[in-house]
């Protein structure tokens, strides 16, 4: 294997604790304490490791890896930890891409969630429609990729029960949201018939806030905050992998929490 032992822009210490972040707890662990170098990350991946680009390129060979193997060990089975009223984080923090004033207002009397791809049933879903849904509630913790976590209670339908209501090919591999401000998420079918997924259209058995996107959230306790796409204007049942807004940037594609 070729080996350079100065890599010119890249920070090799920066490098192997990025890499670290994208592994499950576990492997996180041994690996950090095992051979944590720049030379381990080649050996693992088979890159030879001379430049910032073969650097970015490691990077995304251990992502893909620990996607790889979140999926591998989730279950549709495990829940999500879930608490008590009283720990509910007050206030629940915005949390976007944009500011608040920035977050899109979503007229609910003419809203109409759109239903495409493999699935019998393709009738736009007005909001009444939506909320005349069986309801279940959730108080489960929200984490973020940043760093920081907060506990919500959340209420609406579960996202595997209207599936089946709408005939939805369980067998498909995707579900792709579309948001009211472009933003877009894709997740896998396995985490949309897990029973904590959730069409939210309640925060605290009120109304969903605009803040933590009214009309409809897609809460998914058992994946980091960016997989829980807000203002929810349409959905796709796939074999497709559409991507994400900050999938295609980069960030991990199962992002389990």
């Amino acid at each position: 294997m070729r080996w350079k032992k100065a890599i010119p822009g890249v920070d090799q210490a920066l490098l192997v604790k990025d890499a670290a972040k994208l592994m499950p707890d576990p492997m996180r662990r041994q690996f950090l304490r095992g051979a944590a170098s720049v030379g381990a990350l080649a050996f693992l991946t088979g890159c030879d490791i001379i430049d910032g680009d073969t650097a970015e390129s490691v990077l995304r060979k251990v992502s893909d890896f620990n996607d790889g193997a979140q999926a591998a060990i989730f279950s549709r089975t495990k829940l999500a930890p879930t608490y008590k009223e009283s720990d509910i984080t007050r206030p629940f923090p915005f949390n976007a891409y944009y500011s608040l004033a920035e977050a899109p207002m979503v007229d609910g009397a003419s809203y109409k969630l759109e239903v495409a791809g493999l699935v019998d049933n393709k009738t736009p879903w007005t909001l009444d429609a939506l909320h005349a849904l069986p309801e279940v509630s959730q108080i489960t913790r929200h984490v973020c990729v940043e760093g920081w976590s907060a506990i919500g209670s959340w209420q609406g339908a579960r996202l595997s029960d209207f599936l089946r209501r709408i005939g939805a090919d369980t067998r498909a591999r995707y579900i792709w949201f579309k948001c009211a401000e472009g933003y877009t998420n894709t997740i896998d079918m396995a985490s949309a018939l897990h029973p904590q997924t959730q069409m939210s259209f309640k925060f605290d058995n009120k109304p969903l806030p605009r803040a933590y996107g009214f009309p409809m959230k897609i809460r998914i306790p058992t994946k980091l905050g960016y997989k829980n796409p807000k203002y929810v204007v349409a959905m796709e049942v796939t074999n497709t992998d559409k991507g994400g807004y900050w999938e295609d940037q980069g960030y991990n594609w199962f992002g389990g929490s």
